[in-house]
């Protein structure tokens, strides 16, 4: 099994937080990991991304010039990602902040409304939860459950805000499986 994924969109948008649970549920699944963030100057509303490799074997590199996932939370990103994704990959797109349309026939495609859910879940920061959760039901590169349980670790110093995103986690789930994929066209190698 080998899986990588960038997140990519704004500062503030939990893009690294995103990473890190997905890096901390593969460890739980006895997963080979690995994680390499990289963010602009800016605190907030700069640009941030991080990539994730999840891998029974041993990773040869963090570094993926053409991942083969990408989930993307603003404009900048989906136009920056949507043409180094491989073939045959996929793409989760924000269709809140984003209306432009993948352009690409040969990728999968989901398109949610990341900021309205989370809007109408009560926490609006819990967009990249619901990513997340989107992400691992069309994957399966880790399990829900042991998702939940990295959850436990990434906010231990903010408990209040685990059941939130747990709950963020499984509309993300439930968003995958009651909403259609654009599906790629035309698979090339």
């Amino acid at each position: 099994m080998y899986f990588n994924v960038v997140f990519a969109g704004f500062g503030g948008q939990g893009v690294l937080m995103t990473g890190n649970v997905l890096v901390h549920a593969a460890m739980y699944d006895n997963k080979k990991v690995t994680w390499m963030p990289s963010y602009g100057v800016e605190m907030r509303g700069g640009t941030a991304n991080c990539t994730v490799v999840i891998s029974d074997e041993e990773i040869g590199s963090p570094v993926t010039g053409h991942p083969y996932n990408a989930v993307v939370f603003n404009l900048p990103s989906k136009e920056k990602f949507e043409p180094l994704i491989k073939s045959g990959g996929f793409i989760i797109v924000n269709s809140s902040l984003i209306e432009d349309k993948v352009q690409r026939e040969d990728i999968n495609v989901l398109y949610i409304p990341l900021n309205k859910i989370a809007d109408d879940l009560g926490e609006p920061r819990a967009l990249n939860m619901i990513a997340l959760g989107a992400f691992i039901e069309y994957t399966g590169a880790v399990s829900l459950e042991t998702t939940k349980k990295a959850l436990d670790e990434a906010f231990k110093r903010k408990p209040t805000v685990v059941e939130i995103n747990k709950e963020a986690l499984d509309i993300g789930s439930k968003f995958v499986k009651e909403n259609p994929i654009v599906r790629a066209k035309q698979l090339t190698a």
